[in-house]
Order: C-alpha cells, then sequence, then structure tokens
C-alpha cells in the first residue's frame, strides 16, 4: 500500500525520509549537571534511529544555564557542550535521521539554583519561585544567548532547529497575556506579545539558513488565554519570517485541567495550517499508524510527531507499517527479524 505516512518531505533542501517525527521529550539525564551528552542520550536516540524515525528531534536544549527546566537538562549555552551534540547528530545522520535541536528557555518555569526570569513577576503557583520581571537588557541577552545557540546547532551539524514557544517556557509566557502583563513594547496587544519571538526569530535567522520550526500551544486552556484562533496571525507573521512549520501542541502555561484524547491537538494543527496558510506537525495521543496516516491523507498536518509512543516502541515505524501493510527497509543487520 503507498502511504502518506512513509513518503519523504522535504523543506529547504533536507529531505526527511518519511514523515514521522521524534517529538522533543526532555530526559533530564545530564548528570554532572553541565547540560553535556551522556551515554543515555546516545543509547535513547540512535534506538529511535535505527528504529527508522525520519526526523529525532533531542529534547530542550537550554540557551543559558538560568534558561533550563532542571538542573540536569541538555545544554547549548557553551562550546563545551558541542562536542557530545556533534558526536550525537553525527550517528543520526548515519543511521538514516535527519537530526534537530529543540532550543528553549524555561522562563517562570525553571527549576534551577538562583534567580529566575519571566516576561512578568507572576510566579505559576504557589509552589513555584517568583520570577523577576525581564529587563530590556535581560530580553536583549536572551536573544543574544538563541542565536548563539544556532550558530553552535549548525557547527554541531543539526539539520532542524526548533524554537520552544509553547508549554508555558519563557517565550510562551510572552506570546499569552495570561503571563505577560508588561506596559511595554513587548506586552499588550497581540503584536506587542509576539515581539520577543519575533526578535529572536530575526535573531536565529541571522545565522541559520536550514529547516527552522516553532513548537507552539495553541490552546492555553483557560478563558482568558490563547486558542487556535488566536494563532492564525501570529502563524502568517511567522511564514513572513521563514518559519517552515509550526509544531502544534498546547497547555502548560497556567495551571489547567486537559481533557486529553487520541488526537485531541490535531485540530488545533489543522486550524492553523488552513487560516495560515503554513505547515504543521500534528502531536499529542498520536498512537498509531492508521490514525497518523488518516491525518496526513485529509491535509490536517504536514508532519507527525510521535512522543510517547516512542518511548514504549523505540520501532514504531516499523509497528505503523505493519498496521498500513507496507513495507518498509530495515537496517541491513536487522533484515532477519523484521518479517
Amino acid at each position: 500500500m503507498e502511504t502518506k505516512l512513509f513518503s519523504p518531505y522535504t523543506i529547504k533542501g533536507l529531505t526527511i525520509k518519511n514523515r514521522i517525527v521524534m517529538a522533543p521529550m526532555c530526559m533530564y539525564s545530564s548528570y554532572e549537571e553541565d547540560g553535556m551528552v551522556t551515554s543515555w542520550h546516545e543509547t535513547h536516540y540512535l534506538s529511535r534511529a535505527t528504529g527508522q524515525v525520519g526526523l529525532i528531534i533531542i529534547e530542550a536544549t537550554a540557551v543559558t544555564p538560568q534558561g533550563r527546566i532542571s538542573s540536569r537538562d541538555l545544554g547549548i549555552w557553551n562550546d563545551e557542550q558541542m562536542d557530545g551534540l556533534k558526536s550525537l547528530t553525527d550517528k543520526l545522520k548515519a543511521y538514516g535521521s535527519a537530526a534537530g535541536i529543540q532550543l528553549a528557555h524555561a522562563g517562570r518555569k525553571a527549576e534551577v539554583d538562583g534567580e529566575i526570569i519571566a516576561p512578568s513577576a507572576i510566579a505559576f503557583d504557589e509552589t513555584r519561585k517568583q520570577p523577576k520581571e525581564m529587563s530590556k537588557k535581560e530580553i536583549q541577552d536572551t536573544i543574544e544567548a538563541f542565536k548563539q545557540a544556532a550558530i553552535r546547532s549548525k557547527k554541531a551539524g543539526f539539520d532542524v532547529i526548533e524554537i520552544h514557544g509553547a508549554h508555558g517556557y519563557l517565550i510562551n509566557e510572552f506570546l499569552s497575556p495570561l503571563t505577560n502583563t508588561r506596559q511595554d513594547e513587548y506586552g499588550g496587544s497581540a503584536e506587542n506579545r509576539y515581539r520577543f519571538l519575533r526578535e529572536v526569530l530575526d535573531a536565529v535567522n541571522s545565522v541559520w539558513d536550514g529547516p527552522l520550526f516553532v513548537r507552539v500551544s495553541a490552546n492555553d486552556y483557560h478563558e482568558n488565554g490563547l486558542t487556535a484562533e488566536d494563532y492564525v496571525q501570529p502563524g502568517k507573521w511567522m511564514k513572513e519570517q521563514g518559519v517552515d512549520l509550526i509544531d502544534v501542541s498546547s497547555g502548560g502555561v497556567v495551571p489547567a485541567k486537559i481533557h486529553a484524547y487520541p488526537g485531541y491537538q490535531v485540530k488545533f494543527a489543522e486550524e492553523i495550517k488552513e487560516g495560515a496558510s503554513i505547515p504543521t506537525g500534528a502531536v499529542g495521543l498520536i498512537t498509531t499508524g492508521i490514525q497518523a496516516e488518516e491525518i496526513l491523507q485529509n491535509e490536517r498536518a504536514d508532519l507527525i510527531f510521535i512522543a510517547r509512543e516512542l518511548l514504549r516502541d523505540p520501532y514504531w515505524p516499523r509497528t505503523a507499517a505493519k498496521e498500513l501493510r507496507t513495507d518498509i527497509t530495515p537496517p541491513k543487520q536487522y533484515e532477519r527479524g523484521w518479517l
């Protein structure tokens, strides 16, 4: 059977062998708290490359030490971290996968020692540290950190950069009126709240010419928060700035009860794709090949981001191919057992 899930996808000269993307998932495994790649990361990611995932986007990788979600996050804030990242990208590509990195700053959700920063001095909840409202200099310093991270990403051999603008982390905090109450040019109107992301994208684009994704949280699950409809105009702005695809997730900016069900975020990806005329990635409780194929065939999204199902089954592409009654090429070493 000819499938869309196993058809190639080309962006800015990069051809991904299928439409399956390993979504970024934090491993909290830099055991020396130095942001370095460890043997765990190599085992974790390379097994999915062996499993025939088309694009592997490694976990949220902090652009500053202050911007880590936890002290064990991967980092890309200094040159010493690049050797491990370069080794990882070399191996991923040798095994046939494209290599992506998600550049991130946790903002008020950082759980590290010392001061944390955010657009506004509002804690996530009563159990979390209160952040400091960012000064103009801190905003510019953070934008520069994203730029330097993009330079290092290029040197480390990554094929794709994804900017993390979701799940309540720093960029998401600027975008949402629930977390951004600034009175200057970075707060207020939707355009002003987009300004920080706009300047991050400009900075990254000044040093990066490869495929560029942005992950967004397309629903705040709060009556005064943002919905997918509110992301249509930002989606148009991202497209104008050269963003190639929006990876559409949801939630995380404020505490909220989320009714999750199979494919619960696909409708958000579809709405942004149609409204902004930009490719999107669908993610969230997508677990079967049939489900993924339906999303692609009905043009609801362009790539399928698989997260927890790939934790359960590193060879999920093989599982999906069997469901769809199609053949995919196994690693040569696995030919006898791939049937």
